[in-house]
């Protein structure tokens, strides 16, 4: 299945070069040129089937002949070695714990999968790679813990640029204590400022034709692939012929993406909810049809604050650019910090359950939508993130202290090692060159 790019359709390319590359040459993002094709049945078949099954025969449909099966089975076994179960919290309202990885957050599946390709599909090459990532919070924490290697000659390299003061201490450790072949920029800007110089540093001949560059943001079609995984997974967790409302917490809106993939696949969703903070171009999009990008502001859901989404890009060809389509598919809602914390207090005070701020933003978008509609359809909100990384936020509001799991103390104890730069393009080119 060749991918093509969001700028050019008739782009060809194997996964193979789209993965280590990142970026199209057109600087579009990679996407397949057509989806599989997997009946209903199939994915029926898999139900109450482990992760790692569903995952293989759906990482196959879309890879093909790429990766082999054995090597493919391999890959999902190693990479997803932590479940995503169901909970039902209340009447209709299920959480699917995306938070159950060894960074505790969604981006685990993600970035463990991407890995293990990137090492296969590079192969016996001496070149060094240099993996660059962008992150608003936790996608740096498992892009670091996916990639690390301690030899003394790792065939890849991470720098991770993450804005100062705009993530949890919790992520912060976890993307500056690694070291070895990990390489964490503190940046004096915002989660935009970041994405902006890793995206120009991929596309930049005189940076490239020096160093071998790619990327572990959503923007790489790898990241995206396992977020397809645990939508079909979520959907067979409920009964037969069910169709659920899904509510995403979004940022990117590489989740968000997809969650759509999986149901043109034949994940039966009958709606999706893109549940935004006051970063909420996507949002405004769908009432008003002009996508507006903006600055992006600080929120205590840190990791959505996005300004510019990247995967805005993939949605609008799912939908044949189409804004009725994506209407009919999507809502969009936008939630402040007030209503963020009131939710995580009423959740854990009615159901007992604790939530983090992202997770906070999907119930109070599902709650919104319950109230509006007369259907029965069960809602699945994703929980994006162990309360426990966002302590200061959630521990005020249920007026208790927050477990933390082993990796995150382990983290916290760790000594932190960062680079401090600016925003500016060409600082952060010399140290990357250097």
């Amino acid at each position: 299945m060749p991918l093509c790019s969001t700028k050019d359709l008739s782009l060809r390319h194997p996964w193979s070069e789209g993965v280590l590359k990142g970026l199209a040459p057109d600087g579009g993002l990679y996407m397949p040129v057509q989806l599989p094709t997997v009946s209903r049945q199939q994915l029926e078949s898999l139900r109450g089937a482990p992760f790692t099954e569903l995952a293989f025969h759906i990482a196959h449909a879309f890879l093909e002949n790429e990766v082999p099966e054995d090597l493919l089975k391999e890959i999902c076994s190693a990479a997803f070695n932590f479940d995503a179960p169901l909970k039902e919290i209340a009447p209709n309202t299920h959480i699917l714990e995306l938070f159950h990885g060894p960074t505790c957050a969604f981006k685990d599946f993600g970035a463990r999968f991407m890995a293990r390709l990137f090492r296969y599909f590079l192969g016996d090459s001496t070149e060094p790679l240099t993996v660059l990532v962008a992150t608003s919070g936790d996608t740096g924490s498992a892009v670091a813990n996916a990639f690390f290697d301690h030899t003394p000659l790792p065939a890849i390299r991470v720098s991770i640029l993450f804005p100062k003061g705009k993530v949890t201490p919790v992520q912060e450790k976890q993307m500056t204590t690694l070291g070895h072949n990990v390489t964490a920029f503190e940046v004096e800007g915002t989660f935009d400022d970041c994405q902006a110089i890793v995206k120009r540093a991929l596309s930049d001949h005189a940076v490239t034709g020096k160093k071998r560059l790619t990327s572990a943001n959503s923007i790489n079609i790898a990241r995206l692939l396992p977020q397809i995984f645990y939508y079909v997974y979520a959907v067979l967790q409920l009964p037969p012929n069910t169709k659920p409302i899904i509510s995403v917490p979004s940022g990117n809106l590489g989740n968000l993406t997809g969650g759509l993939i999986a149901h043109q696949l034949g994940a039966t969703v009958e709606r999706f909810i893109a549940a935004c903070n006051r970063n909420a171009p996507f949002p405004t999009y769908l009432r008003s049809g002009l996508f507006a990008p903006h600055p992006s502001y600080e929120t205590i859901s840190n990791a959505m604050d996005v300004g510019n989404p990247s995967n805005f890009a993939r949605i609008l060809p799912l939908f044949n650019d189409e804004i009725s389509a994506i209407r009919d598919r999507i809502t969009g809602e936008t939630v402040s910090d007030e209503e963020t914390r009131a939710e995580i207090r009423r959740c854990f005070q009615e159901t007992g359950y604790v939530v983090c701020p992202h997770t906070a933003v999907g119930l109070v978008a599902s709650n919104r939508y319950v109230r509006r509609a007369t259907h029965t359809n069960p809602h699945i909100i994703l929980a994006t993130a162990h309360p426990a990384k966002f302590a200061k936020t959630v521990e005020p509001e249920i007026g208790r202290n927050v477990e933390y799991p082993r990796q995150l103390t382990e983290a916290m104890n760790q000594e932190s090692k960062k680079v401090s730069i600016t925003n500016s393009y060409q600082e952060f080119v010399r140290h990357l060159l250097a």
